[in-house]
């Protein structure tokens, strides 16, 4: 890599210059004095890029902040926790585009300039009475993006958060990508149970900025798994306002694959931060797919034994069960040959060209009971790879989803 990239602690989505957050309690979620109200903010315009659920059933913040993107362009956020607004029909969207005009008020704005998010609880209208009284109250800081990223939260036990420093070379700008996310159920490749708000400071060109975040995306969000569900609300959301003051990027620019892999970076320690705290998990589970025929295979490869039942309750309860690992593989629909794959635990051998290895059985049982669980796979057909992450089932998974509106 040619630049210096750096992982600032205690970084979020205002890290970047010009952006500020805020957050209030509107009682939207069950729990006293819980934030469930945010806002996010530019002090300028941005270029602004988004990608969003691929469920047929789409809440109306999904359908009003992919019409308020078709320019390109956006400088607020507002979002609610405690409440979906999905299957909320024609008041639905009437009550996204009141929270968008509210915001654009307060901050002297178009109201299509401003996009929506909501989350929580499918099928309930939005009590309006005290969402308008929290957008009017929502005061707005450069330290408050860690307030953001509680406010968004449903079942996340912790805030996801992050943010990177790029030095561009010598001589160049120094640029911010900050995020903030949430999600623990529902989780599954082609978006999840999320949101995630991403802004840099840098200058982008618009189109190159929407072909990275899907890179992104595909690399990350789309490559977590816990439970085989989506939702009507996944957004995934980047402004970039240009503060950095640095030479736009754009395809071709050098320092455009710089970036790409910095935004990949920062999608993937959020990504990865979601399974970790997933509903009920005791582990978070990595599967590489390497040596197989295209990115595509792997990536499908990958998913499937990430979100295997089996392979996840098997993980739980510390058992090399290898077959299960093996299974899942050969029903992914991959190309694949059995007796040219080779299957590991970490390091740990277990499976050669299709044949069981002898291996020390208490020894994998003690990898398995590591927080973070390592599978790897090499199907010796190609020279493509690729990496999912899933979690471990448990007996809290189906506690916490059976009680959720109980």
């Amino acid at each position: 890599m040619t630049v210096n990239q750096k992982t600032i602690a205690q970084g979020t989505a205002t890290s970047p210059k010009g952006f500020l957050a805020g957050a209030a309690c509107v009682g939207l979620k069950t729990a006293e004095g819980a934030l469930d109200l945010g806002m996010l903010y530019s002090e300028v315009p941005c270029m602004a890029a988004g990608m969003f659920t691929l469920n047929r059933v789409k809440a109306a913040p999904v359908i009003l902040s992919r019409r308020h993107l078709e320019g390109s362009r956006a400088q607020a956020i507002v979002v609610n926790s405690g409440c979906a607004n999905a299957c909320t029909g024609e008041q639905g969207m009437a009550d996204a585009e009141e929270m968008a005009a509210l915001t654009a008020k307060k901050l002297g704005l178009a109201s299509i300039d401003v996009l929506v998010a909501s989350t929580g609880i499918i099928g309930v209208a939005l009590p309006m009475d005290v969402v308008r009284r929290g957008i009017e109250n929502v005061s707005l800081s450069g330290d408050d993006g860690h307030k953001l990223a509680r406010a968004i939260m449903t079942t996340d036990t912790v805030p996801k958060e992050t943010a990177l420093r790029l030095i561009l070379g010598p001589g160049d700008s120094e640029i911010m990508i900050g995020g903030v996310a949430k999600g623990a159920g529902m989780i599954h490749p082609d978006l999840a149970t999320q949101l995630c708000f991403l802004t840099t400071d840098a200058a982008v060109e618009p189109g190159f900025l929407r072909e990275a975040l899907k890179e992104a995306v595909d690399a990350s969000f789309n490559m977590i798994t816990v439970d085989g569900d989506t939702s009507p609300n996944d957004s995934v959301i980047i402004l970039a306002n240009g503060l950095a003051g640095n030479k736009t990027i754009a395809h071709g620019e050098p320092h455009a694959d710089a970036f790409r892999e910095a935004l990949a970076g920062a999608c993937t320690f959020l990504a990865k931060s979601l399974v970790r705290d997933a509903e009920g998990a005791t582990r978070l589970i990595e599967v590489v797919v390497d040596g197989a025929l295209t990115v595509a295979q792997a990536r499908m490869g990958a998913r499937t034994v990430a979100g295997s039942p089996l392979v996840k309750a098997a993980v739980n309860g510390s058992d090399p069960n290898w077959g299960r690992i093996i299974a899942a593989l050969g029903r992914s629909g991959i190309e694949m040959v059995e007796s040219k794959t080779d299957l590991y635990v970490r390091d740990i051998c277990l499976v050669k060209a299709g044949i069981a290895e002898p291996f020390d059985e208490k020894h994998v049982k003690s990898l398995l009971d590591e927080p973070e669980v390592s599978i790897r796979a090499c199907l010796n057909l190609g020279s493509a790879s690729a990496t999912a992450w899933g979690c471990d089932l448990t007996e809290d998974y189906v506690r916490i989803n059976s009680e959720y509106t109980t």
